[in-house]
């Protein structure tokens, strides 16, 4: 049986530890004048397709919950290698001398002739194995996004930085410092104003992610590789956009919903300190009664007022202060001629999804809700994507909103 989507795996050795994935000619997503990055290197890209020989895809990306922050997107492929093609002490091996880590990896996937990247980014490890039993002999490529990188990358001293730029620029006055490349960037302009940067030893994601938590925005790599941040009235207004529907009689097929209703997300007291400030605190005290204490304490935020850390202290806890039944998240099987690929090969972050379910009882279970993570397993004969599904992460007032625009019920933001 065929898959769903055609598949395309590739491996580009040619570059180096350098950010992006040059332009490669024939590539069906790398391969677009004006869109992808044309190499400053006079030797020409060693990228190899290793799509014939893939047997397995892994995917992760998506949100901490527990920790409330995106964490970097890995992949696991699986690759066939009768020819010990991957041992770097092989001299017959046509990648002989290239096998390094943080090489680029990119997978991608078309369907109706459009082409939807599944993962981009750089290799780890190349884990070899042989199954004597067997006769086969694989190996396992893992790679992970750009977060890692920003993650081994240190800042002490900010190019350009400079007291009052709004979030968005400090998040690019950061990139500019460790090389990101410009055209692989999706940065708004913030909507909160920063202090001059601290000029203290952190790590560049460090940084980027204070600046994201200062907004109340989002920061994360887009399946394309490219670092996306999104500031606070964008993520707000996102949860008004229509949703996709997903039920048992109609819409979408799914399964294995993953239920939950704990206390595990709550946040009734919040205490938000800007670097050389003084401490805001924003509590909720019928929350508090009804669920005692769940509190949370950010130092050293780099926005440019006691004002906006009170701010953020009391929308963080009107977002949080109570509890709701979950659906965590839910299973898609591709091969279900009523899933329609395309459509779930385009979700990302922020897209909205309406879930229904019917219980054997027959009462249902209604939840509006935004995906926060996306995993695909993919072998030969099956095809399971998981969608991670949150509430919005900060709460707002939507007008014309079914859900969110609420009068005396859905707040307002700042």
């Amino acid at each position: 049986m065929a898959l769903p989507a055609t598949i395309d795996v590739s491996l580009n050795f040619s570059s180096g530890a350098t950010f992006g994935i040059p332009f490669t000619l024939g590539d069906p997503v790398n391969g677009i004048l004006g869109t992808n990055i044309l190499s400053e290197s006079t030797t020409p890209a060693l990228v190899v397709n290793l799509t014939n020989r893939t047997r397995r895809i892994s995917i992760r990306r998506g949100r901490n919950v527990a920790r409330d922050i995106y964490e970097a997107g890995t992949c696991v492929v699986r690759i066939y290698d009768p020819n010990s093609d991957f041992n770097p002490q092989n001299p017959s091996s046509p990648y002989f001398g290239e096998l390094e880590p943080l090489r680029k990896l990119r997978i991608s996937a078309s369907v109706n002739g459009s082409s939807y990247y599944l993962f981009s980014g750089y290799t780890t490890s190349y884990v070899y194995s042989y199954d004597q039993a067997e006769n086969m002999a694989y190996v396992d490529i893992s790679a992970t996004d750009a977060f890692r990188l920003f993650n081994l990358a240190s800042v002490v001293t900010v190019t350009g930085q400079a007291a009052g730029q709004d979030t968005g620029t400090r998040v690019n006055k950061i990139l500019d410092t460790v090389s990101f490349p410009t055209q692989m960037r999706s940065v708004d302009t913030g909507n909160s104003l920063t202090i001059a940067d601290p000029a203290t030893l952190r790590t560049s994601l460090q940084a980027m992610q204070n600046a994201e938590f200062s907004e109340q925005g989002a920061l994360f790599v887009s399946p394309e590789g490219n670092i996306i941040f999104k500031n606070r009235s964008t993520v707000i207004s996102s949860a008004g956009d229509a949703p996709t529907l997903f039920n048992q009689t109609g819409g979408i097929p799914y399964k294995n919903l993953k239920f939950a209703f704990d206390d595990k997300l709550i946040i009734n007291s919040a205490t938000m300190t800007r670097s050389g400030g003084v401490a805001q605190t924003a509590i909720d005290a019928d929350s508090i009664a009804t669920y005692f204490p769940h509190s949370i304490s950010v130092p050293d935020l780099i926005i440019n007022t006691d004002a906006e850390a009170s701010n953020i202290a009391k929308i963080y806890v009107a977002t949080r202060s109570t509890t709701t039944i979950r659906i965590d998240e839910m299973t898609l099987d591709l091969f279900d001629p009523n899933v329609p690929t395309a459509t779930i090969l385009d979700f990302d972050y922020f897209d909205n999804v309406l879930i229904t379910n019917i219980q054997p009882d027959g009462s249902t279970i209604t939840k509006n809700l935004q995906i926060q993570g996306i995993a695909h397993d993919i072998t030969a004969s099956s095809w399971n994507t998981v969608l991670t599904t949150l509430e919005p992460i900060v709460d707002g007032l939507i007008l014309s909103s079914a859900y969110y625009g609420i009068i005396g019920e859905d707040i307002l933001s700042y």
